[in-house]
Order: C-alpha cells, then sequence, then structure tokens
C-alpha cells in the first residue's frame, strides 16, 4: 500500500531530517535586519530542483523593509504530477527572531542532544519547513515505487518576515497571485503548534500609538507648562480601571489557547516621554524640562466577535473620557497595524485531512485551536481570498523565541507522516496501484 510504502520511505529518511534541519539553523535569517535571506533560500532550491521541482526566486520589491542591503528572497518550488488535480502548498517562514540572552548552547549551531535540535529558529519554524519538505519527497519517492501516478501538485515555500509581519513575504506572494484559489487550492503551514493540534486561525490585532501633548517650560517651575506624561498617567489609569475589565468579560467561542487569550487582551508595548534617550557614553543629568509629549504603544488583541470599529471605538471613547476630566488634555491616536480574525471551518478538506492523518499516525483525536497571536494564514486569507488553510507542524508553542529553543527529531518524524498522509487525501491519491 502507498501508506506504508510512505512510513517506510519516511524512516529510511529520518538521518537526512535531521541534517537538513541544522543546515537551515546554521543561517542566520535574523530579522530585523533581514540577512541571509538569499542564502537560504538557494540551499533550498539546490536540494529541490534535481527532484524536479521549478523553483522561482520572487524579491518582495518595494514592500515594507526591502532594501538594496537586505532585500526580501522568497522561494517558491513547485512539484507538478502527472495527472491533473488539486495543489497542496506548504508554506514555512524562514525568518527568525534575535537570539536574546540566557542561551547554553550556539543559538546557530544545530546542536543534536537527546532527540532534540537546538537553535534560533529550531521551533519558529526551520523544524517544520524541514519536515514539509522531507514529507513531500516521501511521498514523491513512495508513488514513484508504488507506480502510482501523482495527481495535481505539490508546492513548497520558504518566505520573509513572518516575525514581523510577512509583508516581504506572503503578503507579497499573494498580492502577485501565488494563493489565489483558481492556482492553490489547499494550504498547511507547519508552525509549530504541537502536533496533536490543528491550528483553525488566530485572533485579531490592532496596533496604535497614543500621543499626550502638552507644553514645554522649565522644571523648577512646572505651573508654566503641561505635562504630558502626567496626561498619559491618567490615560493610564483610565486603562487600568475601566478598559482592562471591559476587556476581561468579552469571551469568545474561537478555541483560542493559552486559556487566558479566549478573552480580549491589550498589552502596552512601550512608553516614552519628555527627553529622548541619551546618547551611548553620556553619564550626565537630563535637563529640567516639563515634557510637552509623551507616547505609548498599544497592542489590543481582538476576537472574531468584535468588530474592528468597535475596537477603535473603545479607545477613542477612553481618550474622550480623560480630555473631559483634565484642562488643557491633548491627544492623537495614530494607527499602525491592523489584521482581522481569522477561523477556518472545522469540516474544511485540509482540516479533515489533517485530523484523519494524526489519528492515524499518532492514534488520537486531533485537538483544534486557534492562535493568540496572527501569523501568514492572515494573507493567504485576506490577500488572497483562499480559506483552506491552517497552521500544523512540530515543535512546542511555548519554546518559540526563547533561549534554548529546541525541537523534537521523533515530533518532526511524526509530522511529516501526518503532512504526506494528508496530502495522499487531499490529492485524492489511491493507495493500491491500478492493477490495468
Amino acid at each position: 500500500m502507498l501508506t506504508d510504502l510512505i512510513a517506510e520511505t519516511l524512516h529510511d529518511r529520518r538521518d537526512a531530517l535531521i541534517a537538513l534541519t541544522q543546515a537551515l539553523i546554521r543561517i542566520p535569517t535574523l530579522n530585523p535586519p533581514g540577512d541571509c535571506y538569499y542564502d537560504i533560500c538557494k540551499v533550498l532550491a539546490d536540494r529541490l530542483k534535481p527532484q524536479g521541482f521549478d523553483c522561482k526566486f520572487v524579491r518582495a520589491e518595494g514592500a515594507l523593509a526591502d532594501s538594496a542591503e537586505h532585500p526580501r528572497w522568497n522561494l517558491v518550488a513547485r512539484y507538478q504530477g502527472e495527472e491533473p488535480g488539486d495543489c497542496l502548498h506548504f508554506n514555512s517562514h524562514h525568518d527568525v527572531v534575535e537570539t536574546g540572552h540566557g542561551w547554553t548552547k550556539d543559538p546557530f549551531g544545530g546542536e543534536l542532544e537527546d532527540g532534540r535540535i537546538y537553535g534560533r529558529g529550531a521551533c519558529d519554524m526551520k523544524g517544520g519547513l524541514a519536515a514539509s519538505i522531507i514529507a513531500c519527497e516521501a511521498l514523491i519517492a513512495a508513488c514513484k515505487t508504488a507506480g502510482i501516478p501523482l495527481r495535481g501538485s505539490l508546492e513548497i515555500s520558504a518566505t520573509a518576515d513572518e516575525e514581523s509581519g510577512g509583508y516581504g513575504g506572503v503578503a507579497y506572494l499573494a498580492e502577485q497571485g501565488f494563493f489565489s484559489p483558481d492556482r492553490v487550492q489547499h494550504v498547511i503551514i507547519p508552525e509549530p503548534l504541537n502536533k496533536d493540534r490543528i491550528c483553525l486561525g488566530h485572533r485579531g490585532v490592532w496596533w496604535a500609538e497614543i500621543e499626550t501633548k502638552g507644553r514645554i517650560a522649565h522644571g523648577s517651575m512646572p505651573f508654566l507648562g503641561t505635562c504630558a506624561v502626567r496626561h498619559m498617567g491618567a490615560v493610564l489609569a483610565e486603562i487600568e480601571t475601566q478598559l482592562l475589565p471591559l476587556l476581561a468579560s468579552k469571551t469568545t467561542a474561537m478555541p483560542v489557547v493559552p486559556e487566558g487569550a479566549k478573552q480580549s487582551t491589550l498589552n502596552i508595548n512601550s512608553i516614552h516621554g519628555g527627553e529622548a534617550e541619551p546618547e551611548p557614553g553620556y553619564d550626565g543629568f537630563p535637563s529640567p524640562c516639563v515634557p510637552d509629549r509623551c507616547r505609548i504603544i498599544i497592542d489590543r488583541r481582538f476576537l472574531i466577535e468584535e468588530s474592528l470599529d468597535e475596537v477603535k471605538a473603545e479607545i477613542s471613547a477612553l481618550m474622550e473620557r480623560v480630555r473631559a476630566q483634565r484642562p488643557d488634555f491633548e491627544y492623537e491616536i495614530r494607527p499602525l497595524h491592523e489584521v482581522q480574525p481569522s477561523m477556518t471551518e472545522e469540516d474544511a478538506p485540509v482540516v479533515t485531512a489533517v485530523a484523519d492523518a494524526i489519528a492515524q499516525v499518532m492514534g488520537q483525536q486531533a485537538e483544534f485551536v486557534v492562535s493568540p497571536g496572527t501569523y501568514d494564514q492572515k494573507h493567504i486569507d485576506r490577500i488572497g481570498k483562499l480559506k483552506n488553510c491552517i497552521a500544523y507542524g512540530p515543535g512546542i508553542l511555548e519554546l518559540a523565541h526563547q533561549p534554548d529553543e529546541w525541537v523534537g527529531v521523533e515530533d518532526m518524524m511524526q509530522s511529516a507522516h501526518v503532512m504526506a498522509l494528508a496530502a495522499v487525501q487531499l490529492l485524492g491519491l489511491p493507495t493500491e496501484p491500478n492493477p490495468s
């Protein structure tokens, strides 16, 4: 049977999976600024081209953060089967966040120890990228061994900038038609959401900068000025006492994980008021001034039951309440970034196929979840107009962006097996060769 051949072929590719994951981790695709994007695309193309994949290098020219020094390179590799049919696309981002502090392993060493591969991006999401490649290779090889023509096509993409919004990656590709429903019918994004979970989508997000405005004066005579920091203190108090309790009362039917993310949330990302931070090496005192500007960045995560207009109106109403209480209160709200919630139906073809494969490989029922934060499904849904999309891949979500990040080899093997079996179902492949 084809499914037996897939299992055998995957077993024989265990060492190849380890080596590929290590090779990808050792390419430091840090974002920002966007290092080594072409390098990782080249490594992947050199691997996939000899196996019959048509590889396209796509630079997101003009996209956010694209520059001559740090071009936003993406790879789209397509394997066309012998018979017509659907296209199953595996999309992984190749960029990783900064390493941070606290590592006991080389962040770009790809060290293998006790069945774990360590390194920045091991979990999020170079392990998932490697698993999807091995899954496709195993399926193609098993079909050839069984004499079963591959129906439809398999596509693998390695894309830029997911960690900073995906505008130089999946968003750009979607704008160029790479995810149009007449070209691609099924998408699996191997994000690290645990190997027995299917992620149906994510909450929405609205980022904004709020600035309170005052009037500068000498610090010894603050009564001659207006302190923007005090104004912002009133805004923060209103957020703390009025808005946060309101958000905590809003809950969702979306299966968001962890439990606390089933309610609306707001995070204050940063705050700055008064004089700019001193240059490195300056050890003098600041000058005595009443601060005339104070700014915060808010990160508002909202539910599918809420509208974006409602989210924005809550902040506007809050600011107007503060204005009514404080003389000389002036402010400005500058929207920075917005993403609508996205959720694929549980009976969508890609969900059913992956759930069936999880049951077959792991002997358990898949758990359906929704991510608290966004990922590239937002662009496939909103720009590409393709709803049949999920996140499924190896790795433990809580390890993402952590020191000593790792991915388990066995988790990758099982996820690759699930991906390959899901492909059999989605492409409508027979499990036995035609006797004729």
